[in-house]
């Protein structure tokens, strides 16, 4: 028998109505032959609820204990919608992580999969069982405590059952109907994509597009799960929404497949540091200690004998952050110092930039995208502060009051609107 993951995240599972809606979706599987797993996310608002109950009783909490209260809400949501389908005449049952078991790291809060025996649901698809509804987010580790994945995790959890069950898809419910060349939101002329690849999407879900977590894209990517991205509240079938496949299974894939932005970076820059091997590891040493995502990296040409007090070459080194992190950042470079690991004259801190970049596999064949993406900001009066580039990503950060111009005139300048 044919296997489907279905995953429906927290709006697609608001309330009872919106479950029996989820439920309805995957009744109509059924009726074309898939045995389904089904990932539910907790209800809408219910994992921020469960988290402040929380913090508001143990601010220094214990995070075994974190990850056993916050848990809950998947829990709920799994039992409701099998409950649903059976009122509905479908043959389900829930499953929480650790009956599956969903084998995890002790990682509490950001634990990863270490392995889904598929024996317990196999079994129960054996006996006439039609439906698993599985919790999406959560575990059990080797000390067979409850664990959970991180925010967004449920994503993860229907890419990682989509790979131990050879699934032939996993189909994502959420609140839009795709993926699109930019956030409509910001231009009316965005366009939902028919397919885009899995590298492209690992650049859009990292640089900021919300509509999949990271970390599923990189597991669907690695294990080659077809992803596909719809809404609940639409009527579908096999042609709707988004699929996030192979490179190979795209005919022909556009120079520029998206634009995407992070309003919530932040430019820190490190003047007159000694230029000598060394200097690098000992400013990014200990930013990765204290667990800062750096971005972009940028380092100016050295200068030689910059006074008395700078005998020797020295540069200034620029670096991109999360804004929500400048303050463990800055405490880190400034521990450095007093350690002698490294010496600057000034830390500048820029919390008023945001990221703009353009992503498409079709870069790695064409020439002239940076001059086309440049002067399509320059027209438009943008200055450029830092750039960084890969293969098929090319990301500019920029005064945050230009950014949703800068969307604007990219997804102009590389004609989204004709995807």
């Amino acid at each position: 028998m044919p296997l489907l993951v279905m995953k429906f995240g927290g709006t697609s599972v608001a309330d009872l109505a919106r479950i029996k809606n989820a439920a309805e979706k995957v009744k109509k599987e059924v009726e074309r032959g898939y045995d389904v797993i089904v990932i539910v996310s907790a209800m809408s608002g219910k994992t921020n609820e469960l988290v402040g109950w929380v913090e508001q009783t143990s601010p220094l909490f214990d995070a075994r204990e974190y990850d056993a209260v916050v848990a809950s809400g998947e829990n709920v949501t799994a039992g409701l919608m099998a409950l649903t389908l059976q009122e509905m005449d479908v043959p389900a049952r829930s499953w929480q992580g650790w009956q599956v078991p969903i084998n995890t790291t002790s990682a509490h809060s950001s634990a990863r999969f270490v392995d889904i025996p598929r024996e317990n649901i196999d079994a129960k698809f054996a006996e006439g069982f039609k439906v698993a509804v599985v919790a999406g987010f959560q575990g059990v580790s080797p000390e067979g405590r409850i664990t959970t994945l991180g925010r967004g995790g449920s994503d993860t959890t229907a890419v990682a059952f989509a790979a131990a069950f050879a699934a032939e898809r996993c189909d994502i419910y959420t609140d839009v109907d795709g993926i699109y060349t930019t956030d409509p939101r910001i231009t009316s002329k965005a366009k939902k994509l028919d397919r885009i690849a899995f590298e492209e999407m690992l650049e859009l879900a990292s640089l900021g597009a919300k509509v999949l977590q990271t970390r599923s894209v990189e597991l669907a990517m690695r294990y080659k799960v077809k992803l596909r991205v719809l809404s609940s509240f639409e009527d579908t079938d096999e042609t709707s929404g988004t699929l996030v496949c192979d490179e190979d299974d795209i005919m022909e894939s556009k120079v520029v497949s998206g634009v995407a932005y992070s309003r919530e970076e932040a430019k820190i820059t490190l003047f007159t540091i000694e230029d000598r091997p060394g200097v690098a590891s000992g400013i990014f040493g200990p930013l990765a200690d204290a667990g800062i995502n750096v971005d972009m990296i940028v380092q100016n040409i050295s200068e030689k004998d910059y006074d008395e007090a700078h005998p020797g070459a020295v540069t200034d080194m620029t670096f991109s952050c999360p804004i929500n992190q400048v303050a463990r950042a800055k405490k880190a470079l400034e521990e450095a110092q007093a350690k002698d690991l490294i010496k600057y004259d000034e830390l500048i801190i820029d919390e008023d930039v945001a990221k703009v970049s353009v992503v498409g596999i079709g870069m790695r064949s064409h020439a002239g995208v940076a001059a086309r993406m440049f002067r399509a900001l320059s027209a438009d009066g943008i200055n450029i502060k830092v750039i960084s580039t890969s293969e098929i990503k090319i990301s500019v950060l920029i005064d945050r009051k230009y950014m949703e111009l800068a969307v604007q005139a990219l997804h102009d300048a590389f004609e989204l609107e004709k995807a």
